[in-house]
């Protein structure tokens, strides 16, 4: 669902809407849908953790969100999707500052490989035409955010239903975008009675296939697995993006593939390769001996 994402949400920005604007209606559509739902599976939140949730949705639905939009509206759909490939690394990281791991010798090699890797593909992208630099920044901040969310939201898997928490986040993370001024001022610019039905269709994508259905998914699968394994299937999102690509140019919707060079492939591959030997120290050391 995030796969195809990047290329539903690239195609109407910010022709149709802008993404900040986007990001207001989106969340405001999940939000519904997740009271609608949490209703009929009402669970009481103590008021403490209340504060632990609004933290968790500045990270999880505020910032992650809107710098990714922002970010993909200026970036390609291809730098996108690899530079989000960093988000296991970061959780990594985080999870030694944050939950006191013990590093190992080989993550901090796959730490150095990734990060040089994202770095080297970064570059790169600046000079297409389809990319910025400014829009990978934003991309790289997005997943940061998402990262420390993964790792502030572990704790209250373990307390309450998924549905509680999830729907709590993105009230809490509603206000926040609520409050923020471009995205009230693009969401009034929204012209509704002029949209295509083939905008409301991947409006309504956007709402429910990539937000309501993934997020609810991801927070079912935190209950079950850790952080660093939730992070770690965003791995396959440039594959499945890249199989997108093919087929939009395949069904004449839009073509992207001119931004699939060979430099970026294996800057690519620098940074699965990093991300590996931070999630799999132990098979890569059996590997090694």
């Amino acid at each position: 669902m995030y796969g195809i994402n990047y290329l539903v949400a690239k195609g109407l920005m910010p022709s149709v809407l802008g993404p900040n604007g986007f990001i207001l209606l989106r969340v405001m559509g999940a939000t519904v849908l997740f009271w609608a739902v949490f209703l009929f599976r009402f669970e009481k939140i103590e008021w403490k953790d209340l504060g632990r949730l609004a933290i968790c949705a500045v990270f999880g639905i505020a910032v992650n969100q809107l710098f990714f939009f922002n970010g993909l509206m200026r970036t390609s759909p291809v730098n996108a999707s690899v530079i989000m490939t960093t988000t296991p690394i970061i959780v990594f990281v985080l999870s030694l500052l944050i939950l006191k791991e013990k590093p190992k010798v080989i993550r901090i090699i796959g730490l150095i490989i990734g990060a040089l890797g994202s770095i080297i593909f970064t570059l790169l992208g600046a000079a297409s035409i389809e990319a910025s630099l400014m829009g990978d920044l934003f991309i790289f901040i997005n997943a940061s955010s998402y990262s420390l969310y993964l790792v502030l939201v572990k704790p209250m898997m373990a307390k309450y239903k998924p549905l509680s928490v999830i729907t709590w986040v993105f009230t809490f993370g509603l206000i926040y975008i609520s409050f923020w001024p471009m995205s009230r001022a693009e969401f009034g610019e929204i012209p509704f009675e002029s949209l295509t039905n083939s905008s409301i269709f991947q409006i309504l994508f956007v709402i429910v296939g990539v937000t309501f259905l993934p997020y609810l998914l991801n927070v079912y699968a935190m209950k079950k697995v850790s952080p660093s394994v939730t992070s770690t299937y965003i791995y396959l999102q440039p594959l499945l993006t890249a199989f997108f690509i093919y087929l939009f140019w395949v069904f004449g919707l839009k073509d992207y593939t001119q931004d699939l060079t060979l430099g970026k492939c294996l800057a690519a591959l620098m940074v699965f390769v990093g991300v590996y030997f931070v999630i799999k120290p132990e098979k890569i050391k059996a590997i090694l001996e």
